[in-house]
């Protein structure tokens, strides 16, 4: 029996500039060389990154970047930290620094509040290649908070510069902005999220609403993920959250049903394609 799903997929959902600009970064070099060193992974999609490592592309961790001499190796859009690139000059590695602007000037403000003295309070995911940049333009002295309930745990001071990563939710930023004011902390509290990433939560809500199902396609490790796929379970409930197509399920459907197909700012076009290829099958 034949579904006759009508499958759409979002116009505006794919990869972000910043991702855009390292992968092309990458693949321009792996058209001329046999293989390009990349500092983690070069976007948190599990697909992609398998589809550029058979390319060449050799992803290593910050101890293997110790190890290496006189070897090219990629910076991802998430930034890095100052002592990457003084390891970078004692090995005499050839930096290809693919930093997001967006993450640059983040780092430029956090790094210039620092030399001033200032206290830094930064609303970001523990761990995430982003944060350990922000984190390092304050030789690691920033406090880091995932949410309300571990900020309530912090020994905050009484005066202090607030910031964010850059792909958090922007209305959660400034519901703990208003917590922290309310609370008499005295907060300079800096909006630095990105706008390419915000302005699609206000896409998707108004793209979600015309299907039945959706099925979002975003890579497990991905913060922007997690953050679109809230959104868009939040303004239709008949949310599906996959990283691959062999994570699709037939049962999810209904005959004659409209799906509509989505992703982060780190998931690839062609494979919210290979999944509406998959579901059109059924």
């Amino acid at each position: 029996m034949s579904y006759n799903l009508a499958v759409n997929i979002d116009k505006a959902s794919g990869f972000c500039f910043g991702v855009v600009y390292a992968i092309d970064m990458a693949e321009d070099i792996l058209d001329r060389e046999d293989y390009l060193y990349c500092l983690g992974d070069i976007v948190h999609n599990d697909e992609e990154v398998k589809r550029l490592t058979d390319k060449g592309l050799r992803i290593i961790d910050h101890d293997d970047l110790k190890n290496l001499r006189q070897e090219k190796v990629l910076i991802r859009a998430h930034g890095e930290a100052p002592s990457t690139y003084q390891i970078a000059l004692e090995n005499q590695l050839t930096l290809i620094d693919a930093s997001c602007p967006v993450v640059l000037k983040l780092q430029n403000r956090i790094k210039n509040s620092h030399d001033e003295k200032e206290q830094i309070v930064i609303f970001g995911k523990h761990g995430h290649a982003e944060v350990i940049g922000l984190q390092g333009q304050t030789n690691g002295e920033a406090l880091v908070f995932q949410d309300v309930a571990e900020l309530e745990q912090l020994n905050l001071p009484q005066k202090f510069t607030l910031y964010s990563q850059t792909t958090k939710s922007t209305d959660k930023f400034y519901a703990i902005k208003d917590h922290l004011i309310n609370k008499g902390y005295d907060v300079k509290a800096n909006d630095t999220i990105c706008r390419q990433v915000s302005n699609r939560y206000e896409d998707l809500a108004k793209f979600v609403v015309d299907y039945d199902k959706i099925v979002f396609v975003s890579g497990k490790k991905s913060s922007n993920g997690k953050v679109l796929y809230d959104v868009c379970k939040k303004y239709n409930e008949h949310c599906y959250f996959i990283s691959a197509v062999d994570e699709l399920d037939k049962s999810w459907f209904s005959p004659n049903d409209r799906v509509g197909i989505c992703g982060a700012t780190s998931t690839p076009m062609w494979l919210m394609e290979k999944v509406k290829e998959e579901i059109q099958l059924y």
